[in-house]
């Protein structure tokens, strides 16, 4: 297993603390006037999506976390579950919709994702930046209403809603920023 140090802390690295793998999402490097150097460490629990926060001195050492990245297919939802497959292998995982989250409103059948595993068991799961959805309903837009910044809620083939602009009709295939769950563009075919 791997461990490392705390000049090796960085924020995106993975960690293990207490059996359960954690990302750093911050770190900073603390030197007061006096007394020694310590890093303050924000870490997020991969499994859990709880936030801690740590400090540790000059020296301390944590493990580093038995995670790996895999790209993966989406292919259904069973119930509460979501099923993927793994591209390279074609191994089947599960997630609960505990762990995908917000992210059922990006996914449609055939996507590609990047899929976290730790101890060879899925945990958590992101979406690609931008995703492509057809317009399933959505009011029609008012005659004139050419002001700027008019929008309504569109409901796309996933079953989410979204904020569009006006001119946006049903049929149209519109882009969505996962990372935010904002309208980007209406795609042209």
């Amino acid at each position: 297993m791997t461990t490392f140090k705390t000049n090796d802390f960085r924020k995106g690295l993975k960690v293990q603390i207490d059996g359960e793998p954690y990302l750093m999402v911050a770190m900073n490097f603390v030197k007061p006037g006096k007394g020694n150097a310590f890093y303050k460490c924000r870490l997020k629990n991969l499994i859990r999506n709880t936030v801690i926060d740590r400090t540790y001195k000059g020296g301390d050492s944590l493990e580093g976390a038995d995670v790996e990245e895999i790209d993966c297919q989406y292919l259904y939802r069973q119930a509460d579950a979501f099923v993927f497959m793994d591209a390279a292998t074609f191994e089947q995982y599960e997630l609960t919709a505990d762990q995908v989250d917000e992210n059922w409103k990006y996914l449609k059948d055939g996507i590609s994702c990047s899929m976290v595993l730790f101890n060879e068991q899925p945990i958590t799961l992101t979406p690609p930046n931008h995703v492509e959805l057809k317009v399933e309903y959505c009011e029609p837009g008012a005659k004139g209403d050419t002001a700027t910044n008019v929008t309504k809620l569109a409901k796309v083939e996933t079953g989410a809603e979204f904020v569009v602009p006006s001119f946006i009709n049903i049929g149209d295939v519109i882009k969505i920023d996962s990372r935010t769950g904002d309208y980007v563009e209406r795609v042209r075919s």
